[in-house]
């Protein structure tokens, strides 16, 4: 059975790899988005990252109903509530989630460069369809979750040291 403590630990753990995938694919896309001509043809398409949440998430999380978390009170009207007991539950945040990794197919912009090598006969060339300007706001909020999650594992651990010193 796992503890409450170890409980904050894997949560945290599960939203740094999160953020650290939407990381990666974001600067994939910063990395790409000069690039006109791919593998498979035509210019880089931007790519993102959906996280899905499953059933089985919500459904092995202690007191969970839909999308409302339902707390265990001590006293019966306390918190006008449903009260739940089990709390014997053994959370797996490894499952859970699906991650599908997306792409954009809308049209780059285009630009006219006669000189370019993907030119078409009137001198255009089809850009990337990424916003470098976007990447970085996404990057930023990732790096913000990502150092969320870090501090909530730290103050975890935190309490764990504390609760040792007692």
């Amino acid at each position: 059975m796992k503890t409450s403590l170890n409980l904050g630990f894997d949560i945290s753990a599960k939203g740094m790899s999160i953020e650290r995938r939407k990381m990666n694919v974001i600067a994939e896309n910063i990395a790409n988005a000069d690039t006109t001509r791919t593998s498979e043809g035509g210019p880089y398409k931007k790519k993102f990252l959906e996280v899905i949440q499953n059933e089985s998430l919500t459904s092995n999380i202690p007191n969970m109903e839909g999308n409302q978390l339902r707390l265990n009170i001590s006293e019966p009207g306390h918190i006008p509530m449903q009260v739940n007991s089990s709390s014997n539950v053994n959370p797996d945040f490894s499952e859970g989630l699906t991650f599908k990794e997306g792409t954009d197919n809308k049209a780059g912009e285009l630009v006219y460069m006669p000189e370019h090598p993907d030119a078409d006969a009137k001198g255009y060339v089809q850009m990337s369809n990424v916003s470098v300007i976007n990447e970085m706001v996404d990057m930023i909020a990732a790096s913000r979750g990502f150092e969320a999650n870090t501090t909530a594992f730290a103050a975890t651990k935190q309490i764990a040291k504390d609760s040792l010193d007692i």
